[in-house]
């Protein structure tokens, strides 16, 4: 693990990332989803992909990287762009889970690597509706004191500046980002998955027109069990697209 330090619009913030197979002919950069930290994403493909160079990331205020307050999306990836550029890294191939894809489709690289990728808004049970209304309505009276209650679970024991920056990115429509990505792009959706449905994973798969969907058999962390397979369509595709970039 090595810990990268540089300012962000004047702000001092370090990164920890790693980097694995050193040697190897192509960068992919691994970008976790909201909550996670690089640790996950090196459970799902340290152990794949041996002719590429592996570099996992903790984004700001997750695993062992600074916080900022008040982040949006453009800033995560401006902030990984400028990671990029310090380390010297290409931007062959980037994998994104969750909220980490939406930072990868950003960064617009050559084969950008959808894992249940968030971006397509997923209407929100009544049951979380109801706790919605029932907060804005504790604001009205002041009684904002109870706010721990009504937190959603990814937002839980956060400082009051992660909660801004949750706030920023978690109900974002990227529907005109992703139909405005004209590289490749691989898709990978699970078909149990109820935080980024196989739904929303063929909608960005329509919106993407150079783009190709794979479903698996699994909830949101279907990566967990199905990393080799992703990463054998990651050689399917990669072959093609850097011969295309060189």
């Amino acid at each position: 693990m090595a810990i990268k330090s540089f300012f962000y619009h004047g702000n001092a913030l370090s990164l920890s990332y790693e980097i694995l197979n050193p040697s190897g002919t192509t960068d992919i950069l691994f970008l976790h989803g909201w909550g996670s930290s690089k640790a996950l994403m090196k459970q799902a493909f340290g152990k794949t992909l041996p002719t590429f160079r592996h570099i996992y990331v903790d984004l700001p205020g997750f695993g062992g990287s600074s916080p900022l307050d008040g982040l949006t999306t453009t800033d995560y990836a401006a902030i990984m762009g400028q990671l990029m550029e310090e380390l010297g890294l290409q931007k062959t191939v980037i994998v994104g889970h969750s909220f980490g894809g939406k930072v990868a489709t950003l960064l617009d690289p050559h084969l950008l690597v959808l894992v249940a990728s968030a971006g397509i808004l997923v209407p929100k049970p009544f049951k979380i509706r109801a706790k919605i209304a029932l907060f804005k309505l504790l604001k009205i009276t002041k009684l904002t004191s109870l706010r721990r209650f009504f937190v959603a679970p990814d937002a839980q024991g956060m400082s009051e500046g992660m909660y801004q920056t949750f706030k920023n990115v978690v109900n974002e429509d990227f529907s005109a980002t992703f139909g405005a990505f004209t590289h490749r792009a691989l898709l990978c959706f699970g078909d149990t998955d109820t935080a980024t449905p196989l739904w929303a994973g063929e909608k960005i798969a329509q919106l993407i027109k150079n783009s190709r969907l794979v479903a698996y058999h699994g909830d949101h962390y279907f990566l967990f069990k199905s990393g080799a397979s992703i990463a054998v369509e990651i050689e399917k595709e990669v072959e093609t697209v850097v011969s295309k970039n060189p």
